[in-house]
Order: structure tokens, then sequence, then C-alpha cells
């Protein structure tokens, strides 16, 4: 994967926290037709072995990548506390920013939103505003936190039950955060499409006895959102 640009700048919206570094990754062919922005998870940023493994298999199906890291994750590199990240509302105005610099970087190209865990999360909330304005075609989820582990009945998925945009979640069959057998129980926007990965956790990773691996997960996982870009 190409290595970290940083780039400092002050945040487009939301409080004034004065100028910042935000670490992106740009990857894929400039004539590809799709761009996904994809977001980080809570704990691990843009480098960590999942987001590399993804971003190359992505490649590989034609798609671009711009993968960002939001300020919090972006301090620690630079030598700040390992802080827990802000709450999910608190991170959307970075989102947007990151969608306009890229609409504004790569005009031909349609453009969709997501992340890993607490990252697709994020984008969710966006997307609906994103997709009313024409600026993106979808929203993917790679492992989405529909609660916390151990707390099945404190979903978060308020604003799922009316996604007006259309949405791809690639969850793991035993993911902790939303097994299947929890989440085919809850009633969603008819938007939303599953793409259950077998025997997968969190990262898709199978028990070594399952009869799956964790490579063919990845890329049974790439194949689906590529099939979703595609369409949409």
């Amino acid at each position: 994967m190409k290595p970290l640009q940083q780039v400092t700048k002050p945040p487009a919206k939301g409080p004034a926290s004065g100028p910042h570094t935000v670490f992106r990754i740009d990857t894929g062919i400039s004539a590809a037709k799709s761009r996904l922005i994809l977001a980080h998870g809570a704990g691990a940023g843009i480098t960590s072995s999942y987001m590399d493994q993804m971003a190359s298999l992505l490649s590989e199906r034609g798609i671009a990548l711009t993968l960002f890291e939001f300020a919090y994750m972006s301090a620690r590199r630079e030598g700040g506390p390992k802080r827990p990240p802000p709450k999910a509302e608190k991170l959307i105005p970075e989102f947007r920013d990151m969608v306009s610099a890229v609409a504004a970087e790569n005009p031909r190209q349609e453009l969709f939103i997501g992340g890993k865990s607490m990252g697709g999360r994020v984008a969710s909330m966006l997307a609906d505003e994103l997709y009313a304005e024409k600026a993106i075609g979808g929203l993917v989820c790679l492992g989405y936190p529909f609660h916390a582990p151990g707390t099945p009945d404190k979903l978060r998925i308020d604003h799922l039950t009316k996604l007006r945009c259309p949405a791809l979640i690639v969850q793991g069959e035993r993911d902790p955060f939303g097994n299947r057998s929890e989440i085919e129980k809850v009633r969603l926007s008819k938007k939303i499409s599953f793409a259950w990965i077998s025997d997968g956790d969190h990262d898709f990773g199978p028990r070594g006895n399952s009869g799956f691996t964790r490579k063919g997960n990845l890329a049974a996982a790439a194949d689906a959102v590529a099939a979703f870009t595609a369409k949409h």
C-alpha cells in the first residue's frame, strides 16, 4: 500500500480546534469508476494489518481508495496520549470534510463512504445527508458495531432503521459486536444488504476448525464490496 500522506489544516466544519494533521492513503488507478473513502476502527489506524489487507484486495478489484484517520488517531502518531475516541457524532464533521476534499480531487469518480467498525458507524450517520446531495452512491460498513460486546440489548441502530442510502454491511457470522443470529432478528431499512462472512469474527477471522480461512474470508468480503459498488 502507498505511504501515509500528511496534510495539516484546520477542520472545515465543527468546533475549531486549531490546525491538525490528517493522515491519509490514496491508492488505486485514477481511471477507476468508483472510489471508496474508508475510516478506521476505534483502536487502530489505517495502517493496521486488517486495513492494509482489505485495501489491497479492494484495489485488486478495481476500486480506488482513500483511507484516512480522525484527528484523535492522528494525534497518536504525533506523540500524543492514547486517548479513547470521541463520541461517534463528534467525528461526523471530520468525515464530511474528507468527503468534500476527495470529491474536489476526483470529480469524475463515483464516491462511496464507509469504514471499519466505528469508522463505518460514523459514515452511516452521515450517509443519508450525502446521498441526498448526490455526493455519494452508497455506504459500506466492514464489521458494524451494532452493540458493545456482551450488551446485545443496547443496539446502535436507530438511524439504520430509516436509512435511505443504499448500504452494504459486511459482517462476521459470529461477530461479538453483532452476530448473525442476533442481527437477523432486527428490523432495519430495506436499503441495507448484508454479506455474512462464514464463521467470521469482528475482523472476519474464522475458527481453526471451521473449514474456512482468514484469507478466503477477506477475499469474500472484498468481492461483496466490489459487487455492491458496481451495482450502485
